[in-house]
């Protein structure tokens, strides 16, 4: 049948799909566009799940707030190209305005749905890695941070009060965490098989240092857990010295900001997202 070239080309603005696509679809369908638009997204959709196991290392982190709540989204694809793309940031965008919206704490059919109308056109794997809502509690304050490149971002709540000077030391310790990437927040969420890792290295390069042979045991096991100390100071968000003052560890710098302010201080939820992990 003579399929006409208005019909092709509302299609493709419709679907997204390539010209020749739509002219096969609509010859499928008889000239019905509706059931030609249907067609393309079936046949869209197995070509998404064809993707499905391409690596995912692109994308962007999204974070936003609205009244007490702050949703956070990670959304990845295959390309930087893809990630940079207009269309692909709105709708990262969309995707967390639909989180606050609905109030989701986790990645449900609707973020889904909204992505595959767009992997469809572009013909990427991508997914919506992320998402979560957190809650703003009363008496605290939330900074948030997202990286010139998108893709790492932090969230750190402080209990306590709402002085301006604990919301600009919450906003530092965003700055912090995308600086210095702590593994971990506190020595008390570091897990004791990563502990008994670490244990495990120190002991292996004391015992090919030559100088420590004739060392005694104790003296050894002292030098292990110095060690072991200062190692998780270096990972741990808590322990690790201030981004805008290294002479005093972030929980120090938390107890000056206490004083000044003139309230008890405590670190609420923290968080450091970095796209892929």
């Amino acid at each position: 049948m003579n399929i006409k070239a208005s019909d092709i080309k509302t299609l493709r603005e419709t679907t997204g799909a390539g010209m020749m696509d739509c002219k096969r679809a609509l010859e499928d369908t008889n000239g019905d566009i509706d059931k030609a638009a249907k067609l393309l997204k079936e046949k869209g959709l197995a070509a998404v799940a064809k993707r499905a196991d391409r690596a995912t290392a692109e994308g962007r982190i999204y974070i936003q707030r609205k009244g007490n709540k702050i949703a956070v989204v990670e959304l990845v694809c295959e390309t930087d190209f893809v990630s940079k793309n207009e269309e692909f940031i709105a709708l990262g965008q969309k995707l967390v305005d639909l989180t606050l919206e609905k109030g989701y704490t986790k990645v449900e059919s609707e973020h889904s749905d909204m992505l595959t109308v767009f992997a469809t056109k572009v013909r990427e794997n991508m997914s919506v890695r992320h998402v979560s809502l957190i809650d703003v509690p009363e008496n605290a304050v939330a900074g948030t941070y997202v990286h010139s490149d998108f893709k790492t971002g932090a969230l750190c709540i402080v209990k306590g009060s709402t002085d301006p000077k604990v919301q600009e030391f919450a906003n530092d310790c965003c700055l912090h965490m995308a600086a210095f990437t702590p593994a971990y927040i506190t020595q008390k969420d570091v897990p004791q098989s990563y502990m008994d890792e670490q244990m495990e290295i120190f002991t292996k390069q004391l015992d090919q240092d030559e100088k420590m042979a004739s060392k005694p045991q104790n003296v050894k096991d002292g030098i292990l857990k110095g060690k072991l100390k200062k190692h998780l100071e270096e990972v741990c968000f808590v322990d690790q010295m201030f981004v805008k003052d290294d002479k005093v560890s972030v929980a120090a710098k938390l107890a000056e900001v206490s004083k000044d302010v003139g309230a008890p201080l405590e670190f609420g939820e923290v968080h450091l997202y970095i796209l892929g992990k």
